[in-house]
């Protein structure tokens, strides 16, 4: 940065030297010429101290206050040139009038001013002894983009102490204004942010990582931050940093993947993935023996996938219904909605950890390689780590003697993490889950990533007893990463088979949290259940009736999910969407959805005719349907003005009217007829 302020000071450097020898030279307005030439005799020695400085002076500022320099160096030198007229006639029709003298004067006196504000911003704090720097004259009518230079120049030269406060000081900045938040990226904060978050103190790092966050607020700024190295800094912190420090890294990956999808990738390559889920297990799913069941009636989650995991030699499998099985398996659709399977009456519970670390051994050796895909190359180190689903070439031996070791988390230095404040631990889950969830965002790989960790395992005990905030944030990561998965047959497969005990504790919570439909869970909860509706068996029919029940939510956004989630188990693509329909048939679906057709807003109307629709579709010869009177509602539905423009659901309800009657307009008569009896 030296050599680029040299050569920006050299003409001005020059400029002041031409205006003292004009100045020098002057036949007329001697005075006024000799005012300027002390005036800019003053500035030449700043800025010739500014060149000697130039190693340590703020880029930013110093090109803004050098342009403006030179500019009133270039207008003192053709005033003062004006003054060398020779002759007679020269001076009598060289007209100069008093106020230029007065405004060139103020413009040095200004630029002087700016000069000696740069060398003092640009100081280190023990130079400046703590002086109060002011505000410069090039920042009048703009005092905030000073108060920007002087923080920015802060984090360069100041204490550790005045760094954070200079951080904290920007976050403030940021928070309160967006066009802030950009200056602060255009005059060059971001690196020295970064240094800090490296290298400061805990306060100092805080604050400067939740500054990152706060500026990442669109697609430029983030992508900004991606080429100065913000994905390697952060996955340094992750690894090794204080983990209150952690938890905001975490916040910030969470805001940029947000605002900018298309460093998902950028950050799983450099390992964020791995080691967000190694905070998420931490003091979750680890063994430890608190964590060890002793009941023989299990009425934990760790419970539930022991108990499912213990159970699944004697178990049927299926594969997933869309490649047509519809028999009953080892999912938990044998058990009643609610109840809880137990152990086999005298056989010991074992531990969480043999039963993850023996059920990702499975996973691992059926798992189909994926091959082209760069970010998981890049996550291979997850695989490789010291952890229960390890499948980086460990056979099952390795893996079933992974509980003897120290449990690394992936590498990431949990020692003395135990005795750490308990707020920290959860507000650091509550920011990883919150990362993960919107780096799973629409990204298969990553996606992938995740499932083929412990993550799936770890959402599942905080749904159950993580504290609110961490539940949330848990459901959401859950949503996003069915939502992919509902989309991608062979994640699908691998992540969510129905006899997999992760995917099992998954369902389990997310159906306990339906069924209460008291919390702000309900509606993330629904749409899982409604992502992974392709993978349930014939026979897992636990989750219909918790679904239809929100169908008389008094909350058009709860009924209007509802019926999007049924939708997907009802709908021509689920190959048992006859089974799924009847299902929703018998638990009362027909006469609520009816309701929500006739009577609810057009937010639920649309979800629930195409529902409606679907289910006529594939059970049209049902006798609650005709007894209900479907196809009067369907004929009604028809003629509505939110019909209109929706060619798609105006051709699936031409085709459920047809099918309905082909059965009804016979049936309906002998309904009739048992109805006058």
């Amino acid at each position: 940065m030296g050599d680029i302020v040299k050569q920006i000071l050299a003409k001005p450097i020059q400029l002041a030297d031409q205006v003292t020898k004009a100045a020098d030279e002057a036949s007329s307005f001697k005075q006024e010429c000799s005012e300027l030439k002390s005036k800019t005799d003053k500035l030449s020695a700043l800025l010739r101290q500014a060149a000697r400085a130039s190693s340590d002076l703020y880029e930013r500022p110093t090109k803004r206050i050098i342009e403006e320099t030179e500019q009133v160096l270039d207008k003192a030198l053709s005033l003062v040139l004006k003054c060398r007229a020779n002759g007679l006639m020269k001076r009598v029709f060289t007209i100069i009038p008093a106020a230029a003298f007065r405004k060139t004067s103020s413009h040095l006196e200004n630029s002087i001013g700016d000069v000696s504000w740069l060398l003092r911003v640009s100081a280190s704090a023990d130079d400046r002894g703590g002086e109060y720097l002011g505000l410069p004259p090039i920042a009048a009518n703009e005092p905030i983009l000073c108060f920007i230079w002087e923080q920015i120049a802060i984090l360069y030269t100041g204490s550790q102490e005045d760094r954070s406060d200079a951080a904290a000081s920007l976050v403030s900045l940021a928070r309160g204004s967006d066009r802030y938040g950009k200056l602060i990226i255009e005059e060059g904060g971001v690196g020295p942010l970064l240094k800090l978050i490296k290298e400061g103190k805990v306060d100092g790092q805080e604050n400067a990582a939740r500054a990152i966050g706060l500026l990442g607020r669109d697609p430029e700024s983030v992508e900004h931050m991606i080429h100065v190295g913000v994905c390697s800094v952060f996955g340094k912190i992750l690894k090794e940093g204080p983990m209150k420090v952690q938890g905001v890294v975490a916040w910030a990956v969470s805001e940029l993947a947000a605002n900018y999808p298309k460093c998902q990738d950028l950050f799983a390559q450099n390992n964020i993935i791995r080691l967000l889920v190694g905070h998420l297990a931490f003091e979750t799913v680890e063994e430890h023996s608190k964590y060890a069941i002793v009941s023989i009636k299990p009425t934990s989650i760790h419970a539930v996938v022991m108990a499912n995991n213990s159970n699944s030699n004697t178990t049927k499998k299926g594969n997933e219904n869309e490649d047509g099985s519809s028999g009953g398996g080892g999912g938990g659709g044998g058990n009643k909605q609610g109840r809880l399977p137990q152990h086999p009456l005298g056989e010991r519970p074992r531990n969480l950890h043999r039963v993850i670390t023996s059920t990702m051994a499975i996973h691992a050796a059926t798992k189909q390689p994926t091959q082209g895909n760069e970010v998981n190359q890049n996550q291979n180190s997850l695989s490789n780590s010291n952890t229960p689903n390890g499948n980086g070439g460990n056979d099952g031996g390795k893996q079933g003697n992974n509980h003897q070791r120290n449990y690394s988390h992936s590498a990431i230095n949990m020692k003395g993490r135990e005795c750490e404040d308990p707020e920290i631990k959860a507000s650091m889950k509550e920011m990883a889950a919150r990362a993960l969830w919107h780096l799973a965002k629409g990204n298969v790989p990553i996606c992938r990533s995740i499932t083929e960790s412990r993550a799936l395992l770890c959402f599942a005990v905080l749904l159950e007893k993580g504290p609110e905030a961490v539940q949330y944030n848990s459901a959401m990561a859950l949503m996003e990463i069915t939502a992919v998965a509902e989309k991608d047959a062979e994640l699908r497969k691998s992540a969510f088979k129905p006899n997999s005990p992760a995917c099992k504790a998954v369902v389990d919570q997310v159906l306990k949290i339906i069924e209460k439909a008291d919390s702000d869970l309900l509606i993330p909860c629904v749409r899982v259940i409604g992502n992974l509706a392709r993978t349930f068996k014939a026979t897992e029919t636990r989750m219909i009736g918790p679904l239809v029940k929100l169908l008389d939510e008094r909350e058009a956004e709860v009924s209007r999910e509802a019926s999007i989630a049924l939708t997907k188990f009802a709908c021509s693509e689920n190959y048992l969407h006859v089974d799924h329909s009847k299902a929703i048939i018998s638990a009362g679906g027909a006469k609520l959805l009816i309701q929500l057709v006739y009577f609810g807003e057009q937010m639920v109307q649309v979800p629930a005719l195409v529902l409606l629709s679907y289910i006529a579709l594939h059970v049209p010869d049902s006798e609650e349907l005709a007894l209900a009177e479907v196809l009067g509602v369907l004929e009604w539905a028809s003629k509505q003005s939110f019909m209109q423009h929706d060619e798609t659901l105006e051709a699936l309800l031409q085709e459920a009217k047809s099918s309905l009657e082909l059965y009804q307009s016979r049936g309906s008569r002998g309904f009739h007829h048992k109805l006058h009896q």
